[in-house]
């Protein structure tokens, strides 16, 4: 019998990009580290975002024209800020209904009985 094992971080990858275009929509503008511990307090320590995965995803975002940069002089440091752009801002109504769509079948493939 072959038994497959899967780490829940697979499954959190692939919806990275809409969880974090849903939180720049409900917060405005954010900075990374802020990000990572929004996502940390609201998923209660289940999902943990590291930079490695954080940072090259707001770097394409913003050069496919979704997301926004400002910088901040924060004490001796600079923040970036991200936020959406217009474009940004229409892709969350595609995203979220794509991950209700997602949400929908899996509830179909796992609760039968309910579909």
């Amino acid at each position: 019998m072959y038994i497959c094992s899967m780490k829940k971080s697979s499954l959190y990858k692939g919806l990275l990009e809409p969880i974090i275009i849903q939180l720049l929509k409900d917060n405005g503008r954010m900075y990374g580290f802020e990000i990572t511990q929004k996502v940390k307090m609201l998923t209660k320590n289940e999902l943990q975002i590291t930079e490695g995965a954080l940072y090259p995803l707001l770097h394409r975002l913003e050069a496919e024209g979704l997301l926004e940069v400002s910088m901040e002089n924060i004490g001796n440091r600079i923040r970036k800020y991200y936020s959406l752009t217009k474009a940004g801002k229409k892709e969350t109504v595609g995203s979220k209904k794509e991950i209700q769509s997602f949400v929908e079948t899996l509830q179909i493939l796992f609760n039968p009985k309910l579909a």
